[in-house]
């Protein structure tokens, strides 16, 4: 049915690709490149071990739109599946444009610079998508992605109106190393410290970094966890589609143990992003950092334990008040045992797999920039259900 590009070779683009290549009724034909060919040509080889499928492999720098454009004309894709850095989503946007084709990430642009999450920048691209009659679709991750898809579900089958929502993230898991991240490191790290958002009311409140606290007691026997409030892009857009929201919050559990080191690190100045010159050379500290902590794709085969993120809603059905909580539980080990990666790769890889199915299929297919939220959630929660990462509603 469709030939895909899928640019990355992290533990995200990992599980894309061999997700993709479970479903071959859907995706006939996959690349996967990446700035290292060799991640990608494990990636492959771990494919046809597990599929017998064989996909294409290719070097491209991200960062370099000509280069972009060359590969995506040769190898002629319905859509690039954007599983890079975000700092290389406009790069890659703007590739996309100039060659034609569709496009879909998991996580908004950031600038490398500032630690800052907005959609306002690939917004901007909205008239331009449009007038080429291309669709970009962003955001299709777990959270953002899974959650704005559980939003729009309640909204449309649960509630008149949704008027609190809180997203809460839990890994329970455990890798049992020291201290590492469970996706790019630099990316993770910036995250956390960067300072809490929420909204309330009809304007953003901020919060010093993880100064907010709260602990909920998750099912599935993974019980009590603490945790914090952070900000969380897909809030800028929930904000803005659902109806009658007056406070949307993000939360996200963390250890004592990784919360000591981060606080160390940060004490230190190892978690700063502004270039310091070390021997005659200029350094980021959370790039170098990154390069010292361990490979989140290596935390496969160590990562035991279960993975929680779902909405909690309040509101409104034929006049009466209501809540629910929708969410999935994911088990490590599972992930591991079928497409070689643990469980926070894959609650992102199997989404961003499903927004692509969504897409070429034409269930999801309509020209400009659009969020997950925007389209309509019941092909896609019924997708989760038959590719690994099953729902539940508790009202």
């Amino acid at each position: 049915m469709a030939r895909v590009l899928i640019i990355g070779a992290g533990g995200v683009g990992s599980v894309v690709a061999h997700k993709c290549a479970q479903n071959p009724e859907v995706f006939t034909e996959i690349m996967l490149a990446s700035r290292t060919v060799s991640k990608c040509d494990a990636i492959a080889a771990s494919i046809k071990e597990r599929t017998g499928r064989i996909i294409e492999t290719a070097r491209v720098n991200a960062d370099d739109v000509p280069e972009l454009v060359a590969l995506i004309k040769r190898y002629k894709p319905v859509m690039v599946i954007n599983v890079a850095l975000p700092y290389q989503d406009l790069t890659i946007m703007d590739a996309c444009l100039e060659a034609g084709v569709h496009y879909m990430d998991t996580a908004n642009y950031e600038p490398l610079d500032v630690a800052k999450f907005e959609y306002k920048w690939q917004w901007a691209y909205q008239q331009k998508f449009k007038d080429a009659g291309l669709m970009a679709l962003l955001g299709s991750g777990f959270d953002p992605g899974v959650t704005n898809v559980f939003a729009a579900y309640a909204q449309k089958h649960l509630f008149d109106e949704i008027h609190v929502l809180d997203i809460i993230d839990c890994n329970a898991g455990d890798h049992g190393q020291p201290f590492a991240t469970n996706f790019n490191p630099e990316i993770n790290i910036r995250e956390v410290t960067a300072k809490g958002r929420y909204w309330e009311r009809g304007e953003w409140v901020e919060t010093d970094p993880l100064s907010w606290s709260m602990t909920y007691d998750f099912p599935d026997g993974i019980g009590p966890k603490k945790c914090f409030l952070m900000y969380h892009e897909e809030l800028e857009s929930l904000v803005q589609n659902l109806k009658g929201i007056r406070r949307a919050r993000f939360w996200m559990t963390f250890s004592e143990n990784y919360l000591n080191h981060l606080k160390v690190l940060g004490n230190v100045g190892m978690t700063g992003i502004e270039p310091v010159e070390f021997q005659g050379q200029q350094i980021v500290p959370i790039q170098f950092l990154g390069k010292l902590l361990p490979d989140p794709a290596s935390l496969g085969p160590l990562t035991k334990g279960k993975t929680c993120i779902g909405c909690v809603m309040k509101g409104v059905k034929d006049g009466k008040e209501k809540s629910a909580y929708i969410y999935n539980i994911c088990d490590h080990e599972a992930c591991y045992a079928e497409v070689g990666s643990q469980a926070i790769s894959y609650t992102t890889g199997v989404p961003a797999m499903i927004g692509a199915m969504m897409m070429v299929t034409g269930k999801w297919m309509q020209p400009g920039v659009w969020n997950m939220e925007q389209l309509d959630p019941d092909p896609f929660m019924e997708q989760l259900n038959l590719r690994g990462l099953p729902w539940v509603v508790q009202e």
